[in-house]
């Protein structure tokens, strides 16, 4: 997704700065649902312990989360004891498996995250730490081997459902789209192209010919885009289906007209090319050019991807320009043409449509006049919101995945925060550990938010486990250095890959708040983040004056971005 950035969007900006500050947000999570409806039981428990182990297998994987490796604590005496929330699932007494799942579903950090409040679905979260150096293939290295571990998921454990989504996916399925688009719609297109000029010229050699025009144009378009490094994504794919339906305009232009002389008014076929670039060379030069410009202009916009796409497009506008005036007049010379003295199909239906036009022109000008009014004042009517998913239909797997995990357990949508303390070892500061709760616990009052992710959940169960686990104590400790004290305490115990380096940042000056929310509207999104933007304002420290951050934020904003300049390139081009 970040190829539908700019290197200079701010938004791109404060989410890259936010994950050199914490580990990157790039996931692959699977979603596991037994078919019994119950994850606690010593089959279903044995696949997700199988699964968290092989989920490190994954490439670029940097921490994998799951309900058995969760870092469940207890007190121990004087003493707080750290240890995954499940051992040896096959080895666990009915019993036992009933209080893990009573801990499961009950815990702030694991509830509406990685298990569902009934227990009937679970997650395991892999994130990944792409280089970055090559992403159309590291994206897909590390989700072809994702879905090899889920066929081997299931061919083991046959009554467990699996599914696949989280960021990485997502972007895959760009890619996947873009290839299929060239699979189905460019032989599509030549076959509609095939069809419709068959019908209308009634000859074989101007359908030929006007086909080798337009993949010239295509083959010289995508060669000139491969030359200056255009990489495809999904828009760019798109473009020669789009240069197809521009291209075919110019060599019917020529043909019609070509045709005509031959079979209307009979003259030799020299005479009747002559008479066509005659007639038709400047409207092809002018469209053609003015097209290319308007493509062009699509530089001006904020998605760099819908900019290749113009690039590509106006590249095969202007070769088919070139084609349509030397390529084509030569091939048509060479190649037989059907005479007669049948005219082109549609030919008297077009004359007489023209010459109403002029006939009526005085009734018709003040009515387009009226309607084009009419038109333009429904403009405003138009709105900006996009959904992010709904890029994808259903036929996609990721799409599947992500509405049965926004259905049965959480949400691909986030908003991320670093708070900031003021100071170094600053998040240890009761008072500003207040305020995160607060903040924390007024986005859990928010309509569509799903979890909340704070590192004072944590604190709080440290201060309840550092009192004999009396439910009592579960709060924020009142001494900043006793907090400092259970922090440390519990980053001791945490075993590899499982830190906090995700939540905390290195001088622990600040720490990172994670919703997780329903799938939103771009609207509904920076409606959510401009009230809690406005309650930082009212009541957070100034270290906490920061936007929201993730791909959903960027990807809200970015339609409002792109429209405002698409609109200055739109009076430009004009």
């Amino acid at each position: 997704y970040r190829v539908f950035f700019g290197e200079t969007n701010p938004q791109l900006i404060a989410f890259e700065a936010l994950q050199q500050t914490y580990t990157k947000n790039d996931t692959i999570l699977f979603v596991l649902a037994p078919n019994d409806g119950d994850v606690f039981s010593v089959n279903n428990l044995s696949a997700v312990e199988w699964l968290t182990d092989q989920a490190w297998q994954i490439p670029y994987s940097i921490r994998v989360d799951s309900v058995s490796n969760f870092q469940h604590t207890s007190a121990e005496g004087d003493d707080i004891l750290v240890e995954d929330l499940i051992i040896d699932a096959d080895t666990m007494s009915l019993g036992q498996l009933a209080a893990r799942k009573q801990i499961a579903t009950t815990e702030p950090l694991l509830l509406d995250r990685l298990i569902s409040p009934t227990g009937h679905v679970t997650g395991v979260n892999v994130t990944l730490q792409l280089p970055g150096k090559d992403p159309l293939k590291e994206v897909p290295e590390a989700v072809d081997r994702a879905r090899d571990i889920k066929r081997q998921l299931q061919d083991t454990f046959p009554t467990i459902d699996v599914y696949i989504t989280g960021m990485a996916p997502l972007n895959y399925a760009f890619e996947e789209a873009a290839k299929a688009d060239l699979k189905t719609l460019i032989p599509a297109m030549y076959l509609v192209i095939l069809l419709l000029l068959g019908f209308l010229t009634r000859d074989f050699s101007s359908t030929f010919a006007t086909l080798v025009l337009l993949t010239f144009s295509i083959f010289g378009a995508m060669g000139l885009a491969g030359w200056i490094g255009i990489k495809l994504t999904g828009p760019s794919a798109t473009a020669p289906v789009i240069i197809l339906t521009l291209g075919v305009a110019d060599s019917v232009h020529f043909l019609s007209t070509m045709l005509q002389e031959i079979r209307a008014k009979g003259r030799n076929r020299v005479d009747a090319i002559k008479e066509s670039l005659r007639l038709n060379f400047q409207p092809i030069v002018l469209t053609s050019v003015t097209t290319a410009i308007g493509f062009l202009t699509l530089n001006m916009g904020e998605v760099p991807p819908l900019a290749d796409m113009g690039n590509i497009v106006c590249f095969g506008v202007l070769l088919a320009l070139i084609y349509s005036v030397t390529l084509l007049p030569a091939m048509m010379h060479l190649l037989p043409v059907r005479g007669g003295h049948s005219e082109i199909v549609g030919y008297r239906a077009i004359k007489k449509l023209g010459e109403v036009v002029v006939r009526r022109r005085r009734q018709l000008l003040p009515t387009m006049g009226i309607l084009i009014i009419a038109l333009v004042c429904m403009i405003p009517r138009n709105e900006l919101n996009d959904v992010f998913v709904h890029y994808f239909d259903d036929s996609f797997e990721v799409r599947r995945a992500t509405d049965f995990l926004t259905e049965n357990l959480s949400g691909t949508y986030y908003i991320h925060y670093s708070l900031g303390s003021g100071r170094s070892q600053g998040i240890s500061d009761p008072k500003y550990l207040e305020l995160v709760d607060q903040f924390a616990n007024w986005y859990r009052a928010q309509p569509r938010v799903l979890h909340v992710n704070s590192i004072t959940d944590t604190f709080k169960k440290l201060n309840q486990n550092m009192h004999g686990d009396d439910p009592s104590w579960y709060r924020l400790p009142d001494a900043s250095e006793l907090a400092a004290q259970y922090l440390l305490l519990y980053e001791m115990s945490l075993p590899y890959g499982l830190d906090l380096n995700n939540q905390i940042n290195i001088d622990k000056s600040a720490t990172k708040l994670t919703v997780t929310l329903e799938t939103l509207s771009s609207n509904e999104m920076l409606a959510l983040e401009a009230r809690a933007q406005g309650w930082l304002l009212e009541n957070g420290l100034d270290e906490m004056q920061v936007a929201g951050s993730s791909s959903a934020i960027m990807f809200s904003h970015i339609g409002y971005r792109n429209i405002r300049a698409m609109l200055v390139a739109a009076v430009i081009a004009l």
